[in-house]
């Protein structure tokens, strides 16, 4: 090969090169500049799903970094026994570490359902707003209140440092002496099911994981952590499992707590056929379990049976199980590696799937702009308003007559606010307490009433009338003020809270005696009802007006008075049947009283089975004294038109509601469903319902949609819904007791799917 060749040769290639560099430079610049987009944690990409970024997350954990978010610390002293976690924010309910190398932040949790509570002996350390109890929430029927208290108290919790709310309390009410009726949704599966679903969404709207509680048939707090609920597998299914489904199925919430109580004999906690059957292989639950403080009991059978996280290990469970005792399970081989996966990955999704990833917390101040607290104190008072039911009302007198110059206010300490209920669910009010001094003092006291008071809101809209406050604790005094009144305005309350029963349904310290005779010396007297759940009335007959405002929270005083006054309606509704004794519950002696502590005992809820509420007294024909639904406005109502249609296994309702009085009112038309022959757990049961606002003479069309499991008994056999060919009876009315006009389906015989999310 010659010089020249060689020379042309070479230059050839140099060219060559250089050609190939000029295509593949660009290229290279390229994927560099992808690889420096590209985040360095891809489970950070808020454009994955929460299953896909959960995934990526667990794949780049450690083990102990799987159980470090698994296991939760308390967030206040019990000192000697216990010194808060460090990172926890004072007085919370507790504190899940994070992994910081990944980006993964803490949990930081605080109680309730009503809105941000202090835990703890650091009393008041946080002014928030308090919603109404559960039990008023549920008593709106309006599921559009309930979201807005629930975002409400969702962004006290975020700007208050907090990104898990341990709320959607949704027991129903076997027993209504159980000190935490206040804090649930009622007796029906369908209207607890909407109404707490509708309160979660709301919470989860700022980025915040929200549990639902307390599962499940936790039904009493007498012996709460020894009891065993024992029923069989249709029944719970088609009453207190069929209301938390309903509501997950509505809500998504993130988290279930699991309840102190045995299930069938076995603590739900470490309860394979509640946590993995029912929940997360039928449901199809995606999120994770958390365990109620103090309600874990073991490490390898616990995590077996479908529990997620261990709540507050170290301060309140006999052991820290889901710590140590787990890692030694898991070397042994009592526990999975692929359990241990599953459980990181269930709270790793939720954490994803909430936002709480994607929107880290800034901070929580103690205290709160004194703006915000005043437009949250709104939304709470329109909550209240909506509660308020109107139980009796002879002779119109209530609204209030504004010729009445004056006016005696009775008992509950109503010249300085309103009652709260008790335990952890407990919020400190902005502006302090209304009353101090009362017993107990301490846990699962204070008890604490809102300074939010009645009588200062009915004087401010009666400025000529006279108004003398007697605290009903003399029946005599009382009634001789109320008989040189014009109008006596009597107000009666019981305290309830966590971790004790009502000893009685009739009203403490006497309350009953001072309104008898009261009554008996004036005919116009109104008893306003400041109660967590049902009370007997044995001077009902005696009173012109009964007013049921529960636990009334942060505003009630003023929405009280603007009921009374009717300023706006009263339009709230019954959740719950109100017996007229103690002997017409299906278990008139409360189960475990006078057991010794810790001796473990049963419930028998196969007594009355799915029959819960209203469906016992139909089904036993006993006349309650107000009965699920009831509730009394200010104007009137009627009903026409009622329509049918059927589509497979979809009932829908049509009809008319018309307001035929001479004011503004809402009111709340419902639909049960009975099959004409029988079979059920009762007569009938509540299908649908709807709250509508009308001006006097207008009209609304409303349109509602049966779910067909409401129409379907539980095939064990079959494992799913079975709807049985025949007729059925489709009734409207404005309560259980009071049905206006029925209409007629047919159905044909269809077997339904345990459910629409499950396997």
């Amino acid at each position: 090969m010659t010089s020249t060749t060689w020379r042309g040769l070479t230059l050839a290639l140099l060219i060559g090169a250089s050609a190939s560099a000029l295509t593949v430079a660009p290229a290279l610049a390229q994927a560099a500049k992808k690889a420096a987009a590209a985040p360095a944690h891809p489970w950070l990409n808020a454009k994955l799903s929460a299953d896909q970024r959960a995934d990526l997350a667990l794949k780049a954990m450690t083990n102990d970094e799987k159980f470090t978010i698994i296991f939760g610390y308390f967030g206040s002293d019990m000192k000697p026994k216990y010194t808060r976690h460090p990172d926890s924010l004072d007085a919370s309910a507790g504190y899940v570490a994070g992994v910081p190398r990944l980006g993964i932040p803490g949990q930081w949790q605080t109680d309730a359902g009503v809105g941000v509570a202090t835990q703890g002996s650091h009393q008041g350390l946080r002014e928030r707003t308090a919603l109404p109890s559960g039990m008023a929430t549920t008593a709106t029927w309006n599921p559009e209140l309930a979201f807005k208290g629930g975002a409400m108290i969702g962004k006290e919790a975020r700007d208050s440092g907090f990104n898990v709310q341990l709320a959607g309390g949704i027991n129903l009410m076997r027993e209504p002496r159980n000190g935490r009726n206040f804090e649930y949704g009622g007796e029906d599966p369908w209207l607890a099911g909407a109404m707490v679903a509708a309160q979660i969404k709301g919470i989860q709207s700022n980025n915040i994981i929200s549990t639902i509680k307390h599962y499940a048939l936790n039904g009493q707090e007498t012996g709460r952590f020894v009891v065993s609920s024992n029923i069989d597998d249709a029944a719970a299914r088609t009453s207190d499992l069929l209301a938390f489904q309903f509501a997950i199925e509505q809500s998504d919430p993130h988290s279930v707590m699991c309840s102190y109580n045995r299930v069938n004999g076995t603590y739900a906690c470490e309860n394979d056929w509640l946590l993995n059957t029912v929940l997360k292989k039928d449901w199809g639950y995606k999120g994770y379990v958390m365990s109620d403080w103090g309600a874990d009991h073991s490490s390898a059978k616990a995590a077996n049976a479908g529990l997620d996280q261990e709540s507050a290990g170290d301060a309140f469970d006999k052991a820290p199980f889901f710590g140590a005792p787990l890692k030694t399970d898991l070397a042994s081989g009592k526990v999975s590696q692929a359990r241990i996966d599953d459980m990181a990955r269930r709270v790793l999704r939720a954490m994803f799937a909430s936002g709480l990833v994607d929107h880290p917390l800034k901070g929580g101040p103690d205290s709160l702009p004194a703006a915000e607290l005043a437009a949250h104190a709104k939304i709470t008072q329109a909550d209240a308003e909506e509660a308020i039911v109107l139980l009796k009302n002879d002779g119109g007198l209530l609204p209030l007559a504004k010729t009445a110059k004056t006016i005696a206010v009775i008992g509950a300490h109503a010249d300085v606010g309103v009652l709260s209920g008790g335990g952890s669910s407990q919020v400190y009010p902005a502006g302090g307490r209304a009353v101090k001094g009362l017993e107990p003092a301490t846990w699962p006291g204070p008890v604490i009433y809102y300074p939010s008071s009645p009588m200062k809101a009915l004087a401010a809209r009666y400025p000529g009338a006279k108004l003398v406050y007697d605290d009903g604790t003399d029946p005599a005094r009382a009634a001789k003020l109320a008989a040189d009144s014009d109008l006596a305005l009597i107000f009666a309350d019981q305290w309830t809270t966590e971790s004790r029963d009502a000893e009685s349904l009739n009203l403490p310290n006497n309350q009953d005696a001072t309104i008898d005779a009261v009554a008996s010396a004036s005919k116009k007297t109104v008893v306003v009802l400041l109660t967590g759940g049902p009370v007997v009335m044995p001077w009902l007959d005696k009173v012109g007006a009964v007013v049921e405002a529960w636990y009334p929270g942060t505003a009630g005083g003023e929405a009280i008075a603007r009921v009374l006054t009717g300023e706006v309606d009263a339009s709230g509704r019954l959740p719950v049947s109100f017996p007229k004794s103690v002997a017409d519950l299906p278990r008139p002696k409360l189960d475990g009283v006078g057991k010794a502590e810790g001796e473990m005992f049963d419930v028998d809820y196969n007594v009355e089975g799915a029959a819960v509420g209203y469906k016992w007294y139909d089904l036993k024909r006993i006349e309650p004294l107000f009965p699920f639904g009831h509730g009394l406005s200010y104007s009137q109502f009627a009903y026409s038109n009622l329509t049918t249609g059927v589509a497979g296994d979809r009932v829908t309702v049509s009809f008319d509601v018309k307001n035929v009085g001479a004011r503004a009112g809402k009111d709340v038309p419902q639909i049960y469903v009975a099959p004409k022959a029988g079979g059920w757990e009762a007569p009938k049961r509540l299908a649908g319902f709807k709250k509508v606002a009308l001006a006097p003479g207008a009209t609304q069309r409303v349109i509602l949609t049966v779910d067909p499991r409401l129409l379907a008994t539980w095939d064990g056999k079959a494992h799913g819904w079975s709807i049985a060919a025949g007729q059925y009876d489709i009734a409207l009315g404005s309560s259980s007791r009071t049905l206006s006009s029925t209409a007629q389906v047919t159905l044909a015989a269809r077997s339904l799917p345990v459910s629409p999310a499950g396997k």
